[in-house]
């Protein structure tokens, strides 16, 4: 089973869509398997961190803003933009795909209930250009 989940984004930052992944595992049926999230982009990636305080997506932007900060004289690759080679560089760092376990827990009656993340985990989209994009990432569940 699979479904393309689109995101539009308004520049550089972390975008959280648990929620639509959940709901996709929950809408499915499958109680126990896995789900891989593959994103289409080269640009952009995927994490799993912290959704309850918001200084995590802050700080976690920063973090890599500064590990591959723009306009590094010695990079090549600029014809699209100042952002765009560490941008890639950035998503070769992170990761283009996750895979979630599925597991039958219906206790809270919640969508979230059957992924098997952690009580404070969320999947989130990283863009890291500072333009905005549309984004598309594969979800297939493996049952």
């Amino acid at each position: 089973m699979q479904k393309l989940i689109e995101i539009s984004t308004n520049g550089s930052g972390l975008y959280e869509f648990t929620d639509e992944v959940a709901h996709f595992v929950s809408a499915s049926g499958v109680r126990t398997g896995l789900i891989n999230l593959f994103v289409r982009h080269t640009s952009c990636s995927l994490m799993i961190t912290e959704n309850a305080d918001p200084d995590v997506k802050t700080d976690m932007y920063e973090f890599f803003s500064r590990l591959v900060p723009e306009n590094m004289k010695w990079l090549r690759h600029v014809c699209e933009g100042a952002d765009d080679m560490p941008a890639h560089i950035k998503s070769a760092l992170t990761q283009t795909s996750l895979s979630i376990p599925i597991i039958n827990s219906n206790k809270s009656g919640r969508a979230i209930a059957n992924l098997g993340l952690g009580t404070w985990q969320g999947i989130f989209l990283f863009e890291h250009r500072r333009h905005a994009h549309k984004r598309q990432i594969i979800a297939t569940i493996i049952k």
